[in-house]
């Protein structure tokens, strides 16, 4: 039973999918679409004040001596999957609409995952404290890197656009709550991690009402006529093609950097991941007043594809003959 559930949608991924479905059916209109955004925009400054609040500059210090691994992942992270989504252009390309493209180019060019790396490198026995500093510090670098990175790789060949004055609302929407967060943190830190299961509604709350507004307006604009079935199955094929030359490019980096088998772990798992709780909340800043729904929705189907891959790849990695820890191996 447990091989089968694990490969199931989770709850956070069906509450989005029964979302998307209200968004579809009863999209909001008018005044209710200013009010959604509007909170929208609050919620997400929130989300971004509560990651300042909870990251943890000891595990970054703490890990930032492993530099060799940390360069290797967010080279994976920021550099890799950029260049596959442009590569790629004439095979996926020709699998999806326009906008459904740019969503592909978009995913490529955000931060990795926090929890779920962390999460599934632990259960594969690989190095954790290196996955806390990797998938911390990568998530903050995308707060400057993820803008610059669309304005480079999704060019004016594409439907969507991105001006560079979107920075400075990045600036205030994102990162100065999440500096407000990090300088409150000798206060709040410890109330926020007592209240982790409460604050994680907080989050997930967050990304739902952004997903609303974004496809309430994008099912207004017709989202759903101008993409076709076909469509959307090509984009599921195109999650599956960069997810997995993303993973054996990563795996083969591990070894021929001569990385120990715990860091290969890690960043087999930190390196091919991309964020959703982060994703979400930026496309809603970098391309407000534009077609969001499309250009979320590859990243929500990489998201749970991502899911599903790594946790099976997960498993493999713990059930390993050695038995020893995975920090023990080199």
């Amino acid at each position: 039973m447990q091989r089968i559930t694990r490969f199931l949608p989770d709850r956070f991924v069906c509450l989005i999918l029964l979302t998307v479905l209200i968004a579809s059916v009863m999209p909001a209109h008018g005044v209710g679409i200013k009010i959604s955004g509007a909170a929208a925009n609050l919620a997400v400054a929130l989300l971004f004040f509560l990651h300042g609040a909870r990251l943890s500059r000891e595990s970054i210090v703490a890990g930032l001596t492993h530099w060799r691994l940390h360069l290797t992942i967010f080279s994976a992270t920021f550099i890799m999957f950029p260049i596959l989504g442009l590569l790629l252009r004439p095979v996926l390309e020709p699998l999806v609409t326009p906008d459904l493209y740019a969503g592909i180019l978009f995913l490529c060019c955000l931060p990795s995952t926090v929890q779920s790396s962390i999460a599934f490198t632990a259960v594969a026995r690989g190095n954790v404290p290196a996955a806390v500093c990797s998938a911390s510090g990568s998530s903050l670098l995308g707060i400057f890197l993820t803008p610059l990175l669309v304005g480079v790789v999704i060019t004016s060949g594409s439907s969507v656009h991105m001006s560079f004055g979107v920075i400075e609302t990045i600036m205030l929407q994102l990162l100065l709550p999440f500096i407000l967060g990090q300088a409150l943190r000798g206060w709040i830190g410890r109330w926020v991690h007592r209240r982790g299961a409460m604050l994680k509604w907080v989050d997930q709350g967050s990304i739902l009402l952004v997903v609303y507004t974004a496809f309430s307006e994008a099912v207004s604009q017709g989202l759903w006529h101008n993409t076709p079935f076909v469509s959307l199955l090509g984009l599921i094929g195109c999650s599956l093609i960069i997810l997995v030359l993303a993973l054996l490019l990563s795996n083969a980096a591990g070894k021929a950097l001569g990385f120990s088998l715990p860091d290969r772990i890690t960043l087999l798992f930190c390196g091919s991941k991309k964020s959703l709780a982060t994703g979400v909340p930026m496309a809603q800043v970098i391309f407000a007043g534009q077609a969001v729904g499309a250009i979320v929705l590859p990243l929500m189907v990489f998201h749970q594809i991502q899911l599903m891959v790594c946790a099976a790849l997960a498993s493999r990695y713990a059930k390993r003959a050695d038995g020893t820890p995975a920090h023990a191996q080199h």
